[in-house]
């Protein structure tokens, strides 16, 4: 049983490259359970932070922020099926948990990939509109609109992830007396090659070129309104920087991944030798595969760090909370003479008094 098929990942193979009495199999039981339930735990609290703010923040949400929740919450949900991943590792890939769920899970995992690097698409666009079409498509960028991509993204994803859906089964392996939760391509390996161009194609190269070609016209736009009119938007600026850097980390996260799973498509045509690299493939898949996942918690931490409007948020709401438990400890005739003069200062409106010693 090859153990790129018995981790879960997005990528699997239907031979046997590695011996479960192997090292890599060693390591695997010994370091990927307690990373796996390390990330689930923080990603889930750091996400359900950044999910709460936007929910509890009164003002209505930017288009971009529309976006960046529906990240957040694309993160939560796959985090929330890792740990199924972990018990079975520790249950030395025995799958306890039937045939449904070994579908459900791995769904999850593959529309979380789409619908995540689809929404990154959508924010590059987002800020393509407002910085480089400002007003000809200013009508585009209504929240509601956002709304309903956030919708269509989800369904994309869950569409894209039919292969997996199909294919996921709980297969029992007589050789190893297991009961494995694996990718079963039992109609040739043709059905592999397929799922896996897709996901090449559709899951990144796609997204990528169109995040390419919004980016670069961001800066040239943003480079040429510095130069005519000499004014440089600190806001644009840090909108686009947190934008850049939330993409970026997506990329170094999962371009791995997409590596590996490029090379193992060059072996199942024949352009590489599978025999010299099935090694390399195994273990640079296992790699890849939970590199792919820290991207999910990494991502509330870039919000915090380099989102200037989501800290203000969370600012916002502390104050907020802080002055409704000073409020809950005021006496009824307290709280009205407060509010009266508050009222009454924001009526006062400042008054210039001419005075004529002070021109002589």
């Amino acid at each position: 049983l090859s153990t790129t098929v018995s981790y879960g990942d997005l990528n699997n193979t239907n031979g046997t490259h590695s011996s479960p009495d192997s090292t890599e199999w060693t390591m695997t039981l010994t370091i990927i359970p307690p990373y796996v339930f390390t990330i689930s735990l923080l990603g889930l609290l750091f996400n359900s932070f950044v999910l709460g703010v936007f929910v509890a923040h009164k003002d209505r949400l930017t288009v971009a922020e529309i976006y960046l929740s529906n990240l957040a919450l694309a993160d939560f949900v796959l985090l929330c099926s890792l740990p199924f991943w972990a018990m079975n590792i520790l249950n030395e890939f025995h799958w306890p948990y039937g045939n449904a769920l070994c579908k459900i899970v791995n769904s999850v995992i593959i529309i979380n990939f789409y619908t995540s690097i689809y929404t990154l698409m959508m924010i590059s666009i987002d800020r393509y509109l407002a910085l480089v079409k400002t007003m000809k498509a200013r009508w585009l960028r209504r929240t509601l609109y956002a709304k309903v991509n956030c919708i269509l993204l989800w369904i994309l994803g869950f569409l894209l992830s039919t292969p997996t859906m199909v294919h996921r089964k709980v297969k029992f392996f007589e050789e190893y007396g297991i009961t494995a939760c694996i990718l079963d391509y039992n109609h040739g390996s043709s059905w592999k090659l397929a799922h896996q161009i897709l996901m090449n194609l559709a899951g990144f190269v796609l997204p990528v070129l169109v995040i390419v070609f919004s980016s670069g016209n961001i800066i040239k736009a943003l480079g040429q309104r510095t130069e005519s009119i000499g004014f440089h938007d600190a806001n644009d600026t840090k909108a686009t920087v947190l934008v850049y850097a939330v993409t970026l980390l997506f990329l170094l996260c999962w371009g791995p991944f997409q590596v590996f799973t490029f090379l193992d498509i060059l072996c199942d045509v024949e352009v590489l030798d599978e025999t010299l690299w099935s090694h390399t493939l195994d273990i640079g898949g296992q790699v890849s595969v939970y590199l792919a996942f820290l991207n999910s918690t990494l991502n509330p931490l870039l919000y915090v760090f380099s989102g200037q409007y989501f800290r203000k948020k969370v600012s916002a709401i502390y104050r907020r909370n802080r002055y409704q438990r000073r409020g809950s400890d005021m006496t009824t005739y307290q709280r009205s003479l407060v509010s009266t003069y508050i009222n009454r200062t924001e009526q006062i409106k400042p008054v210039v008094i001419f005075n004529p010693k002070e021109q002589m």
